[in-house]
């Protein structure tokens, strides 16, 4: 089912003063915006790595993988801290990982690691926010936030959108195969255009591409629908749409027929329409990243940014109740079994297999993928043998589209509890993912009152350029 993001949260023209002083408030940490620009024009002059990448794919891993049992693990520490998981070494000589990821070993050559990481911010939603946008939500550690003003600041896929448009009115960014949200299905803040309009907003696509019918249902012409009534029926809706024209209409109807107009273009587009159909994919290329949905919308992904979309963020879906902590990434129980039996198998081989894939087809040099959550999780054990939720520091990778593979930028410290040095914020992570795209984080977008804002607060990571 295709997803028209519409939740009706308050745009940036009904912020109160309060929240635009709250806002600038974060220039006293010294992100004056004349400092930023100088500082990241020197940085676009230094590297010849902006606009390596002509696609981005983000691997997300919602409810936040441990760095102990994945980029950084800490053999030296007591038992209660590392875990019962051995280091192994990788294709990077000194570099080890967690034995749990024995494909990703073998391809860290790939990537750059980052291992300080940090949001300073210990719930799903908010710290997720500050991931997606680069900007902290205010006030921090809230659990269940959901979008408005303050906190609706332009997510990176929509900044992309917004940023990188296709010719046609076709989407730059997409999102699969489901929005990021806590119990009680409350979506994160984050994941729109925010205050850019919902005419940025990355296109979410609610879908199953592990199903047996991989194609996607509203993206696909009714098997009743003739070419010749489907272009009778879009020529009604001009005429009804120029007879709208003489009369006021609401911003949504405004925003509908936008996003409805996207949907006939991928309709219509025979790239992207068949970029959906994974049947066409070898049944051994499937097996290779699995058969899950999150698996398969790995292989989807792929597809996507070969069909020419800009940006691809997946998020991790929920494996079922009867597996501990649902089957995702939120590990406060068994947290050893959870990652042994089905998180780290699952994961290491998806992500491999797009990383092998993209390289023999000759698309990793211009293809970024990102390997991130929103935190990681504490370093010692609960009582129910799990991690909690923690946003001091954790571990993030990054491979492909002008990455500098085969780097460890940053460390924690000797239990991975705290930034020991090479410390990197979202806002910097959100600076290198649109440097690497060819976009100056300096850009400039308007809010709904023209007021010019950059596309980043942040710093390129120079170390992994």
């Amino acid at each position: 089912m295709l997803t028209i993001q519409d939740s009706g949260a308050a745009l940036c023209d009904q912020l109160t003063r309060r929240d635009w002083l709250r806002i600038g408030a974060l220039g006293t940490l010294g992100l004056s915006l004349p400092r930023l620009r100088n500082a990241q024009a020197q940085t676009t002059l230094r590297s010849g790595s902006f606009g390596k990448a002509k696609a981005c794919i983000i691997v997300g891993l919602t409810g936040g993988p441990p760095q102990h049992e994945t980029w950084d693990p800490k053999p030296d520490a007591p038992e209660e801290i590392r875990g019962p998981f051995r280091p192994i070494a990788s294709s990077v000589p000194g570099l080890q990982v967690c034995e749990l990821m024995p494909r990703l070993a073998q391809q860290a050559h790939h990537f750059a690691v980052l291992r300080a990481a940090s949001t300073r911010d210990n719930a799903h939603s908010s710290s997720g926010y500050y991931m997606m946008t680069g900007v902290p939500h205010l006030p921090p550690n809230v659990e269940n936030a959901r979008p408005g003003a303050p906190n609706n600041w332009p997510s990176v896929a929509a900044l992309v959108n917004r940023l990188k448009s296709r010719p046609g009115g076709m989407p730059a960014s997409v999102v699969i195969p489901e929005h990021i949200w806590n119990d009680g299905n409350i979506p994160w803040p984050g994941q729109d255009a925010g205050f850019l309009g919902r005419a940025a907003d990355p296109w979410l696509i609610h879908c199953d591409p592990s199903a047996a019918t991989a194609q996607i249902p509203a993206i696909a012409m009714p098997a009743e629908m003739t070419p010749l009534r489907f272009d009778g029926r879009r020529s009604l809706l001009a005429q009804v749409n120029r007879h709208l024209d003489t009369v006021d209409r609401s911003a949504a109807a405004a925003n509908y027929e936008h996003q409805f107009r996207q949907a006939l273009d991928m309709m219509q587009s025979g790239n992207v329409r068949r970029a959906f159909d994974l049947a066409q994919e070898p049944a051994a290329k499937r097996d290779r990243y699995g058969r899950s949905r999150y698996a398969q919308s790995v292989l989807l992904a792929r597809r996507l940014v070969e069909s020419g979309i800009s940006l691809v963020q997946i998020n991790w879906t929920r494996m079922g109740t009867n597996l501990p902590n649902q089957g995702g990434w939120d590990t406060h129980a068994q947290n050893a079994l959870s990652l042994r039996d089905h998180l780290m198998p699952l994961m290491d081989r998806a992500v491999s297999a797009l990383i092998e894939d993209l390289a023999v087809r000759g698309l990793l040099e211009e293809t970024l993928v990102v390997w991130m959550g929103e935190f990681g999780r504490t370093p010692r054990h609960n009582a129910n043998g799990g991690r909690d939720h923690w946003g001091s520091v954790f571990s993030l990778a990054l491979a492909g589209g002008g990455v500098r593979g085969g780097v460890v930028h940053g460390a924690s410290d000797r239990q991975g509890a705290y930034p020991r040095e090479g410390r990197v914020l979202p806002e910097d992570i959100t600076a290198t993912i649109f440097h690497l795209l060819g976009i100056a984080p300096s850009t400039e977008v308007h809010d709904a009152l023209g007021r010019p804002i950059a596309a980043s607060r942040g710093e390129v990571i120079r170390q992994i350029v």
